[in-house]
């Protein structure tokens, strides 16, 4: 782990999750600091399951990184400052089977305490071990307007994953 962060509680998260997710957005890490993808995500969520600490990310399988968290034990969700607006935009319209992300980007890997990836330059990560997934099934959309979202029927897996590092970075 990089000395540029501190451990912290997740009960300790400064900030609004429904921004931190919806409108600052965050990168989906997974594999090690030899192999791995991210993608850029603003679908997911925190809170306690079964007693711990989670959080859930939502992938497409068609996603290059779909495989990488699927098979993965851990997967990082990063955070960043608004100056990396653009790299996280990258991130998100292109795929790590095309081009490579962390050259094109500018972005610094790192490795996590359990041994998965995440960016030195993120303010924030959470390195989730994967508990459950669950495919999103069609025929269970109470709202119909909900099939909007998937004109390729291409329909997200949600990971639910216990957040067993909380890094910040220092002096933020």
């Amino acid at each position: 782990m990089s000395s540029n962060f501190k451990q912290i509680a997740p009960v300790e998260i400064q900030g609004n999750v429904f921004k931190l997710l919806g409108s600052d957005w965050m990168l989906i890490s997974a594999g090690d600091i030899k192999s791995f993808n991210m993608m850029n995500a603003s679908w997911g969520g925190m809170g306690v399951l079964w007693q711990k600490n989670i959080c859930i990310c939502f992938i497409r399988p068609p996603r290059y990184t779909f495989g990488f968290v699927n098979k993965a034990d851990y997967f990082t969700l990063s955070f960043f400052e608004e100056k990396y607006r653009e790299a996280m935009r990258f991130c998100g319209t292109h795929s790590g089977k095309d081009v490579d992300k962390v050259k094109a980007t500018g972005l610094t890997p790192m490795s996590t305490p359990h041994g998965s990836v995440s960016f030195e330059e993120a303010s924030l990560i959470m390195e989730c071990r994967k508990l459950y997934f669950h495919d999103i099934q069609p025929e269970r959309f109470l709202v119909p307007e909900i099939e909007e979202h998937y004109p390729e029927k291409d329909y997200h897996r949600m990971f639910i994953g216990e957040a067993v590092s909380c890094l910040v970075k220092k002096g933020a």
